[in-house]
């Protein structure tokens, strides 16, 4: 009976061993899918951002926007305000506390065109949100804006929370979660950009909404240290697994 008890606990501790082994080892090529991922990003990012300013009043509109990605632009058009949209949970940080509001994204008309590009205007307070209130930053007429070329998203990152489905006969979504182009192309007659653009601080520009540029890490990161450092725990454990294997058993000596 008990060598029976003995052999099902070894069995229930393989079985663990090789659970715990099996999740290190895939955390461990996580993190250097990670650090790939990492070192393609830095090399793609360092790429365009050393490159000059793109026009995106040349004809034709280069198709390649989306390899463009945090490279430079300018762009002259006129806003179309019946179509701007708010990008809700931004924070605006500044000395000694961080301020709730949105980003207000507006399509501008791109002149000599019949595309638009959603430009990411900048942050407005949270009690600005009512478009009557949004009509005191409109700005009017032809307007030139510079600024960093940057990509939609489709899918919330780990724990965000995705955009309601817009159901047939509902209204327009004014109140986005994420820069959905594909979703915002659903709901506007207008022909967009596969991209956006997010405007670039102006030192003349010192009034709401304020901009910001997109923030930057180029670093390697420390992926490769988590993944040896999963690599090793795993090692040491199928070690010390192994040792116990060659130890036998204590014989247990009982009765009267």
């Amino acid at each position: 009976m008990t060598t029976s008890k003995h052999k099902l606990r070894q069995v229930l501790v393989g079985f663990l061993v090789l659970v715990l082994i099996s999740v290190m080892l895939r955390m461990g090529i996580w993190q250097l899918e990670r650090h790939a991922w990492r070192q393609q990003f830095n090399s793609r990012v360092l790429a365009q951002i050393d490159q000059p300013v793109l026009d995106l009043n040349q004809f034709p509109i280069p198709g390649d926007l989306w390899d463009m990605e945090y490279r430079k632009a300018e762009v002259r058009g006129v806003y179309d305000y019946s179509e701007e949209v708010l990008l809700r949970n931004q924070v605006w940080v500044e000395p000694g506390q961080a301020l709730p509001g949105f980003h207000v994204l507006t399509p501008l008309i791109i002149q000599g065109s019949k595309q638009a590009i959603y430009i990411n205007r900048g942050w407005i307070p949270l009690g600005d949100a009512a478009p009557e209130k949004r009509a005191a930053y409109q700005e009017i007429g032809v307007q030139t804006i510079r600024g960093v070329i940057r990509r939609p998203q489709t899918t919330p990152e780990i724990g965000g929370i995705p955009d309601p489905t817009r159901i047939p006969g509902q209204p327009r979504l004014e109140t986005w979660n994420l820069v959905n182009l594909e979703r915002l192309q659903e709901q506007t007659t207008l022909s967009l950009l596969p991209v956006y653009l997010q405007q670039s601080p102006d030192p003349s520009w010192q009034s709401l909404p304020y901009r910001s540029e997109p923030v930057l890490e180029i670093t390697a990161g420390n992926h490769i240290f988590f993944a040896i450092s999963w690599f090793a725990l795993a090692a040491v454990i199928l070690y010390f697994y192994g040792r116990s294997l060659t130890k036998k058993p204590t014989a247990v000596v009982g009765g009267k």
